[in-house]
């Protein structure tokens, strides 16, 4: 793995300015309503690689037909209570995302949100503002979700830990877009390390990688989660938008938003990313 860090300058000067984003979900909506369903979707913010094998909503990605079952249901019934989420199965959560009970992401959703409801009951009585009502910053209130195992996301790499934190930091993200963590920070985030930035800046030039992973990639064979290539995809993102970050105005979390967005487009859906099944992303 490597970055071209001779294009990084030029790369970074053609990113486009921060665009005027519409306000998140249940911005509007009560501050308790805007926290829960920014906490609760990135609980389930996960499971990319099972995306070729879920029921997708007519013109949506997987991510946006899970993000539009949990939207739905906060519209139509209100937030859950923290006590209805320590009692979530895989068979509610799979109907407020109209999927197969059976399928494995439903189980492994339905844990994570329990989890969520039972920190939310113990720890802050039941209020989803609680969590960042108690941080001084965002870097502070995104720590403490990492140790949510709904947020979970730590990998070894030659006998290091790596903390990756994708989720917790971008739950904390969105509770500051949702004008419901009213905290400094915002520029100390990092990159919020998936399997989209990576792809982006692997098709434009920006990360190398071993040719025998690009064969992989390429051949849609699914990588080991925590496997050393698998970490190196990750935190070669995470270094390359650092580097980028430096040579522009953009936070690390406007380019990783810029470079997300990016991914969306034709030409980086007409070609493999890498797929990986795990609960980080």
């Amino acid at each position: 793995m490597q970055v071209v860090e001779e294009r990084i300058e030029g790369y970074a000067a053609a990113l486009p300015a921060p665009a005027n984003e519409d306000p998140p979900p249940f911005a509007d909506a009560d501050p308790e309503t805007a926290a829960a369903f920014a906490i609760c979707l990135n609980a389930i913010n996960f499971g990319s690689g099972w995306w070729p094998t879920i029921r997708k909503r007519q013109g949506h990605s997987g991510y946006a037909t899970m993000a539009a079952g949990v939207q739905d249901r906060f519209a139509a019934a209100g937030p859950w209570a923290s006590g209805e989420l320590r009692a979530m199965d895989p068979e509610t959560i799979a109907a407020v995302l109209d999927q197969d009970p059976g399928h494995p992401l439903m189980d492994q959703f339905a844990a994570a949100l329990r989890d969520v409801g039972e920190r939310i009951e113990c720890e802050y009585d039941g209020r989803f503002l609680g969590p960042a009502e108690g941080a001084a910053s965002l870097t502070g209130l995104a720590a403490s979700f990492a140790e949510w195992r709904s947020f979970a996301d730590t990998s070894s790499y030659a006998g290091r830990e790596i903390p990756f934190f994708k989720r917790a930091q971008l739950a904390a993200a969105d509770l500051h877009r949702a004008g419901t963590a009213d905290l400094p920070g915002l520029d100390r985030l990092t990159a919020f390390a998936d399997n989209l930035v990576p792809h982006v800046l692997r098709v434009d030039g920006i990360l190398r990688i071993d040719p025998g992973l690009a064969d992989q990639i390429e051949a849609e064979v699914l990588l080991e989660h925590g496997s050393p290539a698998e970490v190196e995809l990750r935190a070669g993102a995470v270094h390359a938008v650092e580097l980028l970050a430096g040579t522009s105005a953009l936070t690390p979390a406007e380019i990783d938003s810029a470079l997300w967005n990016r991914g969306r487009g034709r030409r980086y859906k007409a070609l493999p990313r890498p797929r990986c099944r795990n609960r980080a992303y």
